[in-house]
Parts: structure tokens; C-alpha cells; sequence
């Protein structure tokens, strides 16, 4: 026999979860009682940014990461970011404490009622053990769920005076294969790809999430199929600098069917090419077009407009595409950028920012991003151009892109990770500037300031609206919010004087900052 604590310790060694986010409360402190040395706890400073650090390093690693909360007060504070993880399909076993079970009937201070109901339906499982020594298997059981496809979170409440109690140690269990799909169903894609007059390709983060990166360009000029990113896609699945590569769709039913107008078969493969963002009228998909829909999520592929659907994993289902047959076609005319515009009066714009970020940015670079006024320009000026190198949250949510961008840059230390975050996006989760700083991961955080929540006033003219509200943010100094929390930073307000701090950041060994005013 074993204590609870030692068997989950053991599970979580042999499961390669010894990494901890958190930020620990008095019905967690059990759990930690002589914490191995071999464990790490990756403290933020309130849990949003927790949960946020723990997605950025389970999408940068791969594997499930292990996030510890307090209680319902935190797993409330976590909830806008566990939110984003469940549409990132990241793999996460999110643990909660709660208060003793013999004071439970009580309703005691700091307990969570229906703790197992609270975090649904942003988890895939969630549970509080009926009895103590059944906490490790629970666990066990979350990251098996975890990490099957299509990957997320879920969610373990576990009382405060299980950990000393005895139990039984768990052996590690084995995750499932990947759905390599209907044979008979992908025959049939194979076969409409190979009779298509202009076949276009479109792809979602699900191609990334499954390494398919080198698959999906093969598959590309196989069949000179002009590829598209899906809208909303949270991942690059395909280099922007191709020259069969033909843009971003916009989430917009009308726009949507403008674009692939000219294809008679649309191949969607990793995300769905209908995830709008405003009502639309019309036909979802182009007038005698066949459209073709491959994801992992059984969800997705229930209610996405399409004429053939396929549950199977990217990588697997490409390869299948590969290995039939396809005709000889003419080269898809190539995709021309725009060039930003020099700045003028010394003033900067965020496509030009964009601009001399691509320019200068390291070779081995990653991109965390969340300013939502910049991904227009950012499709146009800043292409993403390798594997794995290109993250945002698939939510639309804020307050997740520069904590991830922490735990991304913890996952991969051997590249310098670039986090672009808009000025109201940061101030989300400012405090994940601390963590930063604390563990001395070089992330260069960009900060682009408008001074006010800028897509809203775009969005805002969508329903006639001149003004809107709430979105005036004048008067913050990310310089000086940045040094209270430990990490060096500057501001630059003119052209001439850009390039000379983005060198000075992404040169620094440990995290900067870098405050630009836009215009």
C-alpha cells in the first residue's frame, strides 16, 4: 500500500506530467507535501494565466500538461482560457482541490458544489472520485481522454484529505491509435480529387495538430490545388510563401462562396471551412461544387456543410489521398502579396510593424499571437512560413496569447518564441509578464498599442455603429508595467526608431518587451 499522494506522484512520473502549473490554495497544499525534486511547479499569478502557460507548453511538447487550480474560485478564474484549450483541442488534466469529505454535507468554506458540473461543457471528462483511494485512476483516466482525438482537456476535483489516505499504485495506461478512417469513404474523396477540373484545398490547425505539415504540400502538388487556410484556423498548416498557397478564407458565408467559387471540388481537411463569425444568406458552399470535410472531431463533422464527411486523423487520411492516383493539371496562378506602405511623418502602422518583424525575425522563430486587429495585415505581412511555427487561440476569447506564449517558450527552449499581443488582449493577463521573468524564458513580447479595443470599433460599424462604447484604453504604460514585473522593456512611437528595438529583443536571452505606438 501506497498513499494517494505517492501513487498519483508515480503516475504522473511515468506519464511525463512533472511539470505542475498552478497557483496553489489551502485545499491544494496536501498534494504538494514533500514535493519530489524531480517535479516542477510553474507559479501564475492568478489562474487564467495558469491555464493559458499550460496549454502554450502542451501544444508546444505534444503531450498532455498537468494544471492544478483552487477550488471553484479558481477553476472560475480559469474558465475563459479552459474555454480556449477546448477549442484548441489541447490536451490537459485539470485538477481542483476541494474541501475534506466529512465536512462536505456542511457546505463548508471554500468547497465546490457539483465541483464536476462546474467546468462543463469545456472539458471532455470530468470527475470527483467517490472514493479516496480511486484519485490516481481518475487521474489515469483523464489523460488517456486527454490525449485520444479529437485531444482536450478534463477536469479531476479531488478532496483535500484524500492524499493521505491508502491506496493501491496505478499502472500507466496506454493510449488509443489515431482513426485512420473509412477506407471505403476515403476511396471515394481520392476519387473525386483525382476527376476535378480545379480542386482546391483547404485547410484547418487539425492538419498541424497532426504533424501533416510535409503531407499536405505533397498532397498540394499532386494535384496543383490552390490551398487555402480555413477561418479562424488557430494553427499554419501549410507554408504562406508556396507558390500554390492562395490566402485565408474569410468567416463569412458569401465571402466563403466568392472565393472557392471557381473550384468544382473543395477538399476541407483539419477544420471546418464554415465557422462564420456573422449571419450569412445564401448557399454555404459554391453552386455545383463538391465539397469534402476530414477532421477528428465527430462534432465538426456532423453539422459542417459538405457532400462527403470523413472522422479520420489528418496524417492519416492525406496519406491515403497520396497513394491514389491524379491527373497532370495547369499551375494555379500565384498568390500576390501587397507591400506595406514606408510610414509616413515617422508614424507606425501595424503593417509595417508586421513588416520588419518578418524581416528580422530568427529563422528557428515561433509566433504566439493574439491582436486581433493585426491578422488581416499580418496574412498579408507576415507569412508563416515553417511547421510548428504559428500559434493563436481558436476561441476568440482574450487573455490567452501571452501566458501561452510563456508556456510555449518553456516547451521549446531551443527557439526564440515572438509573442504579437494587442494592448487590450495583455492587459487580460499582465501578470503572466512575472512568470516570464521568473523562469527566464526569452520571449520577445510586441505589444501593439492603439490606445483602444480597436476590433470592436470595426465590428461595431457592421451594425451601423459610428461609436462604441467601453473600447477607449489611453493612458496605459506597458514600459513601467513590464519593469514592476521584472522584465526590461521599451516603447518606440517612430519608424526609425523600430528596427533597433526588435533587434535588441529578439537578440535577449531572457524575456523583453517591446511597447509600439501605432497609428
Amino acid at each position: 500500500m501506497t498513499t494517494v499522494r505517492e501513487a498519483t506522484q508515480a503516475l504522473l512520473r511515468q506519464l511525463g506530467m512533472t511539470t505542475i502549473f498552478g497557483n496553489p490554495g489551502s485545499t491544494e497544499l496536501p498534494m504538494f507535501r514533500d514535493f519530489p525534486n524531480d517535479f516542477r511547479y510553474v507559479l501564475g499569478l492568478q489562474e487564467s494565466v495558469v491555464m493559458a502557460m499550460a496549454d502554450g507548453y502542451a501544444q508546444g511538447t505534444g503531450r498532455a500538461a498537468l494544471v492544478n487550480l483552487h477550488s471553484s474560485a479558481g477553476t472560475g478564474h480559469a474558465l475563459g482560457n479552459l474555454f480556449t484549450a477546448f477549442r484548441n483541442q489541447t490536451p490537459l488534466v485539470v485538477t481542483a482541490g476541494q474541501q475534506a469529505r466529512s465536512i462536505l454535507p456542511f457546505e463548508p468554506f471554500l468547497y465546490a458544489e457539483g465541483a464536476a458540473e462546474f467546468p462543463r461543457p469545456f472539458v471532455k471528462w470530468s470527475v470527483e472520485p467517490a472514493r479516496a483511494q480511486d484519485v490516481p485512476a481518475a487521474v489515469a483516466r483523464a489523460w488517456i481522454v486527454a490525449m485520444q482525438p479529437p485531444r482536450g482537456p478534463t477536469f479531476v476535483s479531488i478532496p483535500i484529505d484524500d492524499w493521505e489516505r491508502d491506496c493501491n499504485p496505478v499502472i500507466p495506461p496506454r493510449a488509443g491509435a489515431a482513426n485512420p478512417g473509412d477506407p471505403a469513404l476515403l476511396a471515394e474523396a481520392a476519387a473525386l480529387l483525382a476527376g476535378a477540373r480545379r480542386p482546391a484545398l483547404v485547410l484547418g490547425a487539425g492538419v498541424a495538430r497532426d504533424g501533416a505539415w510535409g503531407a499536405a504540400i505533397a498532397l498540394a502538388e499532386k494535384h496543383q490545388a490552390a490551398t487555402y487556410v480555413a477561418p479562424f484556423s488557430a494553427r499554419c498548416s501549410f507554408p504562406e510563401d508556396h507558390r500554390l498557397f492562395a490566402g485565408f478564407l474569410d468567416p463569412r458565408r458569401e465571402a466563403i462562396v466568392a472565393t472557392l467559387g471557381d473550384h468544382d471540388v473543395i477538399l476541407a481537411i483539419g477544420g471546418p471551412l464554415s465557422l462564420y463569425h456573422v449571419e450569412g444568406e445564401g448557399p454555404h458552399l459554391p453552386p455545383g461544387a463538391t465539397t469534402i470535410f476530414i477532421a477528428d472531431h465527430p462534432g465538426q463533422a456532423s453539422w459542417a456543410p459538405c457532400d462527403l464527411s470523413i472522422v479520420a486523423h489528418a496524417g492519416h487520411a492525406i496519406a491515403t489521398l497520396l497513394s491514389a492516383s491524379a491527373p497532370k493539371r495547369m499551375v494555379p496562378p500565384a498568390l500576390i502579396r501587397p507591400e506595406p506602405a514606408a510610414p509616413g511623418g515617422g508614424a507606425i502602422t501595424d503593417r509595417w510593424l508586421l513588416s520588419r518583424i518578418a524581416a528580422l525575425r530568427p529563422a528557428r522563430s515561433v509566433i504566439v499571437e493574439e491582436a486581433p486587429t493585426a491578422r488581416g495585415p499580418m496574412h498579408d505581412h507576415l507569412p508563416i512560413t515553417r511547421p510548428d511555427g504559428f500559434y493563436t487561440c481558436a476561441s476568440g476569447g482574450l487573455g490567452h496569447g501571452l501566458p501561452a506564449a510563456v508556456g510555449m517558450a518553456l516547451a521549446r527552449s531551443d527557439e526564440k518564441v515572438i509573442a504579437l499581443i494587442g494592448d487590450g488582449s495583455a492587459m487580460y493577463a499582465i501578470q503572466a509578464l512575472w512568470s516570464a521573468a521568473k523562469l527566464g524564458t526569452p520571449v520577445s513580447f510586441i505589444i501593439f498599442n492603439n490606445r483602444r479595443y480597436d476590433a470592436l470599433r470595426g465590428f461595431g460599424r457592421l451594425f451601423g455603429m459610428q461609436t462604441v462604447e467601453g473600447t477607449d484604453l489611453a493612458g496605459l504604460d506597458f514600459v513601467q508595467i513590464a519593469a514592476g514585473q521584472g522584465v526590461s522593456a521599451r516603447r518606440v512611437e517612430r519608424a526609425e526608431d523600430l528596427d533597433a528595438a526588435l533587434n535588441w529583443s529578439l537578440a535577449s536571452a531572457l524575456p523583453t518587451l517591446v511597447e509600439v505606438v501605432i497609428e
